[in-house]
């Protein structure tokens, strides 16, 4: 495996696993104490990472 791709790998992991600890936010009493704008925001951060994991995963597959 290339330099580039085994940093993209790493990309992927780093991501998934900031994702799962902000899902798990998502889903607990704090999260819900937040504004609902910044609810909506934390959401929508959510979905982009979601995005994001879902490309690289998408490149590495291509490898």
């Amino acid at each position: 495996m290339e330099d580039y791709q085994e940093r993209v790998v790493t990309e992927k992991a780093e991501l998934d696993k900031k994702m799962k600890g902000l899902f798990a936010f998502l889903g607990s009493k704090p999260f819900l104490n937040l504004a609902g704008d910044e609810q909506e925001r934390l959401m929508q951060q959510y979905s982009a990472m979601k995005r994001y994991s879902d490309i690289l995963g998408e490149r590495i597959e291509a490898f």
